[in-house]
């Protein structure tokens, strides 16, 4: 429960720094400052690896809301899912230890915008995760990718996606929603 907590803190010291002209550019490098909370550790009392999306969910917040995608979002009746995400752990976090975490859009292909989520320590990467989203219409359907970079200005300059992350899209995609997915274990 302690998430949506951090959540509508994040939500709301999002809007007040968009407020005081703490703006970031599409391609720009979101940073929220955060801390290893008791309820966040494993029997290991280290940061547990399912609570990293949980946290990193918080970068998106602040990214969505200080570019200005979140308000372009909401005026159009649009919203964003995660289709897949992969991490990757290097060190672990501590209780009480505090950390950054950076998000970033870093492209997107003809059906996903991809983002990247890190949480860093003193300038060092503890873990990383690069997500694969979608943004969907509440009427139902898939917002084009035209439709979503003129609601942000058309932003230059997202980067390159590497390859593997476009193989990694490929080949972690299960079948559309219209066809079938039986769980038939080989």
């Amino acid at each position: 429960m302690n998430v949506i907590w951090r959540t509508l803190l994040t939500i709301f010291s999002a809007r007040r720094r968009l407020r005081k002209g703490e703006t970031i550019a599409p391609n720009g490098v979101s940073r929220i400052r955060v801390r290893t909370l008791p309820t966040d550790l494993d029997i290991l009392m280290h940061m547990n690896n399912g609570r990293y999306l949980s946290l990193f969910d918080l970068g998106r917040w602040d990214l969505l809301i200080r570019t200005g995608l979140f308000d372009a979002m909401k005026d159009r009746g649009w919203y964003a899912v995660v289709a897949a995400e992969t991490v990757t752990f290097r060190k672990s976090l501590e209780l009480w230890q505090a950390f950054d975490i950076e998000s970033r859009m870093i492209g997107h292909d003809d059906k996903s915008i991809f983002l990247e989520h890190r949480a860093v320590v003193d300038g060092e990467v503890y873990a990383r995760v690069i997500v694969s989203s979608r943004m969907l219409r509440r009427t139902g359907g898939v917002v084009r990718h035209d439709e979503l970079f003129a609601a942000l200005g058309r932003p230059e300059g997202l980067p390159e996606i590497d390859p593997w992350v476009h193989d990694w899209a490929t080949a972690s995609a299960l079948p559309s929603t219209k066809k079938p997915a039986p769980s038939v274990w080989a």
